[in-house]
């Protein structure tokens, strides 16, 4: 009797966790997984989201790598996440450790840093747009006090690029800071403090304690900002008015991607894109988990 009760109370407990499963898992299927799906159904086709759509095979894969606009987006795309990845890693780690202080006021300081996280990106972008402007932009304008040429931010192709980087940079900093002064908060002080007694000094016990007990933040931080900057859209097309110029020096991904898809309706050769963005992204992702694993093997 006991048995069948214990039965019943387990089914009763399976179905109950059905129930309250289900309507995540409905969500996650919906919005997640059939996007997914049917957007590699669409990179097999051909489609202009008006008439119907026409199966081409791997033709829009083929297309792709013999685009020159791909090449010259792939290796802009290069640039800028390299462009980004360095200053926003030791930026963050910068910022983070001096903010992991017990100071009079820090918690002003902490507020200041993260605000940029809240501000709309578009929003930012176009504010950013006014501080590049080359004739009376204000950073131009304090050049000028300097005694410096001014610079064509937005005007030349190479300076266009770095122009996107600062403004993804200072967008990228404050969630990187989060997760790393997450990490140096639940470094142990007594590391510091022994560490201290036997003479390390600051930048000593940064490099030899902070750094290796954060490296998994770092990782994380790692990977992804490199995703955001492959799939950088929304700051370019607010700088260069989303036709990735001058000369497509900012002509990124995420530009290619929008133009195909929402410009010229090419609806399955930008699904076929979307997917070797990801497939890109998950080869990083996997060399930066091998590498990652390789030295905490060493270590």
């Amino acid at each position: 009797m006991s048995g069948r009760v214990r039965s019943d109370l387990d089914r009763r407990r399976i179905r109950a966790g059905i129930v309250f499963v289900a309507p995540n898992l409905g969500a996650i299927s919906l919005f997640l997984l059939f996007p997914l799906g049917f957007s590699l159904y669409l990179s097999f086709h051909s489609w202009d989201l008006f008439g119907p759509m026409r199966f081409v095979g791997l033709a829009n894969y083929r297309q792709l790598l013999g685009d020159p606009l791909f090449a010259i987006a792939l290796r802009n795309t290069a640039i800028f996440t390299a462009l980004t990845l360095a200053p926003t890693v030791l930026i963050s780690l910068a910022v983070g450790a001096a903010l992991n202080r017990k100071l009079k006021g820090m918690a002003l300081f902490r507020t200041a840093a993260f605000l940029p996280l809240a501000a709309s990106t578009v929003a930012m972008a176009v504010v950013w747009r006014f501080l590049f402007t080359t004739d009376d932009g204000l950073l131009n304008l304090m050049l000028g006090w300097l005694g410096l040429p001014a610079v064509p931010w937005l005007s030349d192709p190479g300076w266009a690029l770095i122009s996107l980087s600062i403004v993804t940079v200072w967008k990228s900093v404050p969630f990187a800071t989060v997760i790393l002064l997450a990490a140096m908060q639940g470094i142990p002080e007594n590391l510091y403090e022994a560490a201290a007694i036997d003479g390390a000094g600051p930048w000593r016990r940064f490099r030899s304690i902070t750094v290796p007990l954060v490296r998994g933040a770092l990782s994380f931080v790692f990977v992804i900002t490199v995703i955001n900057s492959v799939q950088a859209f929304d700051q370019a097309y607010a700088l260069t008015d989303g036709n990735g110029g001058p000369e497509t020096g900012t002509y990124v991904l995420g530009i290619m991607l929008f133009q195909n898809a929402f410009r010229f309706y090419e609806v399955g050769y930008a699904a076929a894109l979307a997917w070797v963005m990801f497939a890109l992204l998950l080869a990083l992702t996997l060399v930066q988990l091998w590498l990652s694993r390789r030295e905490a093997g060493q270590g």
